[in-house]
C-alpha cells in the first residue's frame, strides 16, 4: 500500500475571496449522498453480492446430496364376469391404494469437473470484489470532478460578475473624459464593446454553472445551495512515491482493472482445464432406501408392505458424443489464449494511464506555481496601467487589456488547482489505493 502523507500543506497565494454560509455542503456529505443515491454504485454492491454466491455454489458441486421422493396413488377396481359360472370368483369390486417413498444419497468420488468449477467460483469471487473496488474507485473520482466542476463554473460566473464591475467602471471613466475632452469617442466605444462582451460571457458562465449542479445532482439526488470551495490558502504537494516507476508497478501490480482481468484469465484457464477434464469418467458413491406399501392389487385382495436398500458406485464413462467434449476443449483453449492478451493489455494501459496521470500531477503542481506568479505579475501590470492611463501615457484599450489578463490569470489558476487536485486521485484510482481516506484528506482542503 502507498505511504499516506499529507497532500494539502498551508501557503500564503492569491485567490478568490469566497464567503461561505453555514449551510455549505462540504466534498464528503456530497459523497455520501452519492453512495446512497448513485445507481451505478449500487449496482456494483448487488453484483458484488450475487458475485460472492459463485463460491458456495461451486462447492456444493464437491458435497453430497439428499433428495427424498414420494407418490400415493388410489385406485378403484370394479371386475364383472361374463360368464355366470365364475362369476362369484370375477366379481368383485377394490379399492387399492399405494404410497411409498424413497430416501436418495450421492457423493461425488472422482469427478474433476466439478473441482474446477469450484476453483473457478473462487475466482468468480475476486472478479467481483476487484469490479467493486472499481467501482467504489469511480464514485470518489465522479463525485468529486462534479463537486470541482461546480467550483470551478461558480469561479467563473464570478471572475466575469467582478470583470463586468471593472469594465463598468472603465467606460463610466471613458465616459466622463470623453465629455471633459481629455479622451476621444474611441475609449468609450472600447469600453462599451469589451461591456457588451462580458455581459455574454457571464451568462454563458451562468448556464454552465446551472449544467454543472444538475450533473452533480444526477449522482447524489440533491440540489445543494452553497458548496464549501477550496481554501485561498491551499498548497499541492508532489505525488508520494515522487517516482513514476513506482506508481507503474503499482498500476501493474493492484490496479482494479489489472486484477479484475487476472481474475477472468484465471477463469478461462481453468475453464480449459474442466473442458479437458470431460473426457474423464465420473465415480459416484450411491445409496437409496425406499418403502413401498398397497392395500390391494388387481389380483390379491391382501396389502404388502415391501422396503428396499441400495448401496453402490456408479461410474460413467464418456465415450462419444459427436465431437462436442473435443470442439467445446479447443473453444476453451482459444478462449484463454484471447485472455492471457486481454491481460497484457490491461497491463499495458494500468502503465499508460499511470504515467499520464502522474505527468499531469507533477506539470499541474508546476502550473500552479508558476500562475500564482502570474496572478501577482499581472496585478502589478493592471495597476501600473491603470496609473498611466491616469497620466496620459497608456490608453484605455491598455487597461482593458490588463483587466482582461487578470481574470484570465485567476480563472487558469482556480482550474488548475481543481484539475490537478483531481489527477492525484486519478492517480492513486489507477494504482488500485483510492479510499475514502484520500477523499477526507482533500476534503480538509476545503474552507470551513
Amino acid at each position: 500500500m502507498l505511504e499516506r502523507s499529507a497532500v494539502f500543506s498551508l501557503l500564503g497565494a492569491l485567490a478568490l475571496p469566497a464567503s461561505l454560509p453555514a449551510a455549505a455542503e462540504d466534498l464528503m456529505q456530497v459523497y455520501r449522498d452519492a453512495q446512497r443515491y448513485d445507481a451505478v454504485y449500487s449496482g456494483a454492491r448487488y453484483a458484488l453480492e450475487a458475485g460472492r454466491e459463485k463460491l458456495p455454489q461451486g462447492r456444493s458441486l464437491l458435497l453430497p446430496t439428499l433428495g427424498l421422493t414420494g407418490s400415493a396413488t388410489k385406485s378403484r377396481i370394479d371386475s364383472e364376469s361374463r360368464d355366470p359360472a365364475t362369476a362369484p370368483n370375477l366379481n368383485f369390486l377394490r379399492r387399492p391404494q399405494v404410497d411409498g417413498y424413497t430416501l436418495t444419497f450421492s457423493q461425488p468420488v472422482f469427478r474433476l469437473q466439478n473441482w474446477y468449477q469450484f476453483e473457478q467460483g473462487e475466482q468468480q469471487v475476486r472478479q467481483a470484489e476487484a469490479a467493486f473496488g472499481q467501482a467504489s474507485q469511480d464514485l470518489i473520482v465522479r463525485v468529486s470532478q462534479a463537486y470541482f466542476d461546480v467550483l470551478s463554473a461558480q469561479d467563473t460566473l464570478a471572475l466575469a460578475r467582478a470583470q463586468k464591475a471593472a469594465i463598468s467602471e472603465q467606460l463610466a471613466q471613458a465616459k466622463r473624459n470623453f465629455e471633459v475632452g481629455t479622451a476621444t469617442i474611441t475609449d468609450t466605444h472600447e469600453a462599451q464593446a469589451r461591456f457588451d462582451l462580458i455581459v455574454a460571457q457571464e451568462i454563458a458562465a451562468q448556464n454552465d454553472l446551472e449544467n454543472k449542479r444538475r450533473a452533480l445532482q444526477a449522482l447524489n439526488g440533491k440540489e445543494y445551495a452553497e458548496l464549501t470551495p477550496l481554501r485561498a490558502d491551499v498548497r499541492l504537494a508532489p505525488p508520494n512515491p515522487d517516482n513514476m516507476q513506482d506508481w507503474v508497478d503499482l498500476a501493474e501490480k493492484q490496479g482494479y482493472p489489472v486484477a479484475l482481468q487476472e481474475a477472468t484469465t484465471e477463469i478461462a484457464r481453468l475453464e480449459a482445464k474442466r473442458n479437458t477434464a470431460g473426457h474423464l469418467p465420473t465415480l459416484d458413491f450411491i445409496a437409496t432406501y425406499g418403502k413401498t406399501g398397497q392395500s390391494a392389487t388387481l389380483t390379491s385382495p391382501v396389502g404388502s408392505d415391501l422396503t428396499t436398500t441400495q448401496i453402490g458406485l456408479q461410474l460413467a464413462v464418456p465415450l462419444y458424443q459427436g465431437g462436442a467434449i473435443s470442439s467445446r476443449e479447443r473453444e476453451a483453449a482459444a478462449l484463454h489464449l484471447k485472455a492471457k492478451d486481454d491481460l497484457e493489455n490491461a497491463r499495458r494501459q494500468a502503465a499508460l494511464t499511470a504515467q499520464q496521470t502522474c505527468l499531469s500531477v507533477i506539470n499541474g503542481i508546476a502550473q500552479v506555481g508558476a500562475l500564482e506568479q502570474a496572478l501577482v505579475s499581472s496585478q502589478s501590470a493592471l495597476d501600473s496601467n491603470k496609473l498611466g492611463y491616469e497620466v496620459g501615457v497608456r490608453i484605455n484599450i491598455d487597461v482593458l487589456n490588463a483587466q482582461q489578463q487578470l481574470f484570465s490569470t485567476r480563472r487558469d489558476l482556480s482550474t488548475a488547482r481543481y484539475n490537478t487536485i483531481l489527477n492525484q486521485l486519478r492517480l492513486k484510482a489507477a494504482a488500485g489505493s483510492l479510499r475514502d481516506e484520500d477523499l477526507e484528506e482533500v476534503n480538509r482542503a476545503l474552507s470551513f
